[in-house]
């Protein structure tokens, strides 16, 4: 097995045993960057003078007697995370040369535990997409399938850790953009309660729906990563003043007694059968494991895309208004006048996508539409929180598929937004209900990977990494590497 191979959980292992060093294991990241990064494009930049000299640095505070399961494990982060000192750009022409003086407080973490950042992975622009072909630099390709997309908006996260560019990676997930494109990459892909991680220095898309996460090679790495990014912080308002539980000891490889509900508003028309027939398996993979499989209805399901569609532009559009040209960024330099300058920027600056959603968002919040639009939004919001409420007071956590289809060809969707925003279907409800759920490989479908989601209610990432873990271990889906 190579170096860059490894799970975070196999490497600090190795590190603490002092078999390895972190300077051998970045080197071998590096390596694997250098071979496979033409095909794959998972990066917007890397940074491997600075990846090295941190690497170096772990070695020392190693050496004297320091030791975290991050400590010297080479990471990627997704680009709306700001980092001090490295170009942060949210896939956007608009701020390109943008390079923050802070880093948000996810990076900050992972800093202070001694991680080495490999730099900034490809995004649809400002995370608005599902395949990363908004980004607008250039489109990741899918490492089991190169003609396909990696899913999005982490798509360049999912596409790293699916190609061994990295051992671990952070997304941001604000209508599964972490679930979506771990399934589609054939990973684990956490989606962390509202409130659980600060959004300090997460460039904002949609406020009250944007969540950092972890993607990582399997589920016991999720609980790594999450145990280092968790928890409240002053900085943010909205991060929830809770204790953190120890995510790594939840995982035990049994769900005996436990409750699994199977929404039946999930497995509708249009699902891919080979799907369909792999959740399924899954299903039946959990029952064998002593879990009883119970049927939940989740009613407001269908109203999740409309609703999702005018909320998360309508945040947008206000989001996005301080993006002008004056302060950082782009700027267009032969403006005849400020309102010129703006126009231009702005249109020259966003990508196709970004403008559409600044634009439903706009018309959703603007005289005469709120109260019939963002504000009914709203409403039926509160009815889907509560579909989830209901659902968990008769079962421990809820199975769905995570996709309807497995990742579709480049191009095949990108003229079509709305079969676009159709492809979210399943992962939409959870974002807007506020609550947690991780995608974990359950099976391919021509030659592709499916993922299966495990919906937990808010705070309860034990559960979810629990009933994840015990699937886990009693398959091989997650062992499976793409034939690079």
């Amino acid at each position: 097995m190579e170096l860059y191979e490894l799970t975070i959980a196999q490497a600090h292992e190795l590190l603490q045993k002092r078999e390895i060093s972190s300077v051998e294991l970045t080197r071998s990241v590096l390596q694997r960057i250098e071979t496979v990064e033409t095909k794959i494009k998972a990066y917007l930049r890397i940074t491997p003078e600075e990846a090295l000299a941190q690497a170096e640095k772990a070695d020392q505070r190693r050496a004297q007697g320091e030791d975290n399961p991050l400590l010297g494990i080479p990471l990627a982060i997704k680009d709306v995370l700001c980092t001090k000192g490295v170009e942060t750009t949210c896939g956007s022409r608009i701020l390109q040369g943008f390079v923050p003086p802070f880093d948000a407080t996810v990076v900050a973490k992972l800093r202070e535990l001694g991680s080495v950042l490999l730099g900034k992975t490809n995004t649809d622009e400002f995370a608005m997409g599902s395949s990363t072909e908004n980004s607008g630099f250039f489109t990741t390709h899918n490492p089991w399938n190169l003609e396909h997309v990696p899913g999005g908006s982490s798509g360049g996260s999912a596409a790293a850790v699916a190609a061994d560019e990295c051992l671990g990676a952070l997304g941001t997930d604000t209508g599964g953009s972490i679930r979506q494109p771990a399934a589609f990459c054939g990973i684990a892909g956490l989606k962390p309660t509202y409130g659980r991680v600060s959004r300090y220095g997460l460039v904002a898309f949609a406020s009250s729906l944007d969540q950092a996460g972890p993607l990582c090679k399997d589920v016991k790495d999720c609980a790594i990563l999450l145990q280092a990014i968790a928890g409240h912080d002053p900085k943010d308002s909205t991060s929830a003043n809770l204790s953190v539980p120890n995510f790594v000891e939840a995982l035990q490889p049994d769900v005996k007694g436990m409750r699994l509900g199977v929404p039946k508003e999930y497995f509708t028309e249009g699902i891919d059968a080979k799907v369909a027939e792999a959740v399924h398996a899954a299903l039946d993979v959990w029952a064998e494991l002593g879990a009883e499989i119970v049927e939940v209805s989740l009613p407001h399901t269908e109203y999740a895309l409309p609703v999702y569609y005018i909320i998360a532009p309508a945040e947008a559009s206000a989001n996005l208004a301080r993006y002008d040209g004056v302060r950082y960024g782009y700027s267009y330099p032969e403006a005849k006048d400020i309102w010129d300058a703006y126009r231009k920027t702005r249109e020259i600056g966003f990508g196709a996508e970004v403008k559409r959603r600044i634009m439903l968002g706009t018309y959703a919040l603007s005289a005469g539409y709120y109260d019939a639009y963002y504000l009914k939004a709203q409403k039926v919001r509160t009815l889907i929180k509560e579909d989830f409420d209901r659902a968990y007071q008769q079962c421990d956590a809820i199975i769905a598929p995570t996709t309807p289809m497995p990742a579709f060809r480049i191009g095949e969707r990108v003229d079509d937004p709305l079969q676009m925003y159709l492809g979210d279907i399943f992962t939409l409800s959870l974002n807007l209900a506020g609550v947690c759920g991780i995608s974990i490989p359950c099976g391919f479908a021509d030659g592709l990977p499916v993922g299966v989601q495990i919906l937990g209610d808010a705070y309860d990432e034990t559960t979810i990494l629990r009933v994840a873990y015990a699937y886990e271990q009693a398959t091989e889906w997650h062992l499976q590497k793409p034939p690079l």
